[in-house]
């Protein structure tokens, strides 16, 4: 970092070992590494949420948000003698050094996807070198991430090393898509939910996987759905209270009416 870098990282840790100093914050001392989990997924979400509507001031804001949880938690683990927020930064830097020989030794990669391919190599490497009992590529997906972000990284990480469906012919998975949806129809014929959610959760993940080659993130196109769906239903919403009738007095074509009306004042809002 340069100087003036160096000062403003200084002042947030000294700002949050003040907080939970003896004197300081009382909810900020009584906070331990787990009750911080529920608050790191929510600030994630938030910078996420910030991106996907390029919201610079937004986007800076909760980059300090997230920040404040690494910070958070390496004072934790600090006043426990475990580790420093300086020794997280010094592992993250051999980290990166380590896995981009390419760029600071004399390994070739001309392409992002062998730069991918290196860098679960090199993981893997460092799993075994520290004798980790799972040395699968998978091994290093969190069991905490939201299944959809999960299937998208299993089918990434098991792509790095050329397991999957050829590229530039999403042709074979619109077939695997289509085959799951034949295999939830018999799934409903046979009456068994337990079969039924089992080939939902295929559909979704073949889903995913087609997403993944179209280029398309699967968690921002969904929460971009979601935003439509919303906006769409709210002016339903809007609809019915016009016309000042309770939503049981409507049919489905009325309901259907209405939702292209909706439609039609989204897009013309857009």
């Amino acid at each position: 970092m340069n100087e003036k870098s160096d000062r403003a990282f200084g002042e947030l840790v000294e700002v949050m070992k003040r907080l939970r100093a003896p004197g300081g914050c009382p909810w900020d001392r009584e906070q331990t590494m787990e009750s911080l989990r529920a608050y790191i997924v929510e600030e994630a979400y938030e910078l996420v949420d910030a991106v996907t509507r390029a919201d610079l001031p937004d986007i800076k804001e909760e980059c300090g948000d997230v920040l404040l949880q690494v910070v958070f938690l390496s004072q934790i683990a600090a006043e426990e003698g475990r580790f420093s927020v300086e020794d997280v930064i010094h592992g993250l830097v051999e980290k990166l050094v380590r896995r981009h020989p390419h760029v600071f030794a004399d390994a070739d990669a001309a392409t992002s996807t062998d730069v991918l391919r290196n860098w679960e190599q090199i993981k893997t490497q460092e799993k075994e070198n520290r004798k980790k009992k799972d040395t699968s590529l998978l091994a290093g997906v969190p069991e905490g991430l939201p299944p959809l972000a999960k299937a998208f990284r299993i089918q990434g990480k098991a792509a790095h090393v050329g397991f999957d469906w050829p590229k530039d012919d999403p042709a074979p998975l619109y077939g695997k898509v289509e085959e799951e949806m034949d295999e939830i129809r018999e799934a409903v014929l046979s009456g068994s939910p337990e079969n039924i959610e089992d080939e939902v959760g295929d559909l979704l993940f073949a889903v995913v996987n087609l997403a993944r080659h179209l280029g398309v993130d699967p968690d921002s196109a969904l929460g971009r759905a979601n935003r439509k769906f919303t906006g769409r239903f709210r002016k339903v919403e809007q609809l019915v209270s016009q016309n000042e009738r309770p939503w049981s007095s409507y049919t489905m074509e009325e309901l259907d009416s209405l939702w292209e009306k909706a439609k039609t004042a989204h897009l013309t809002a857009d």
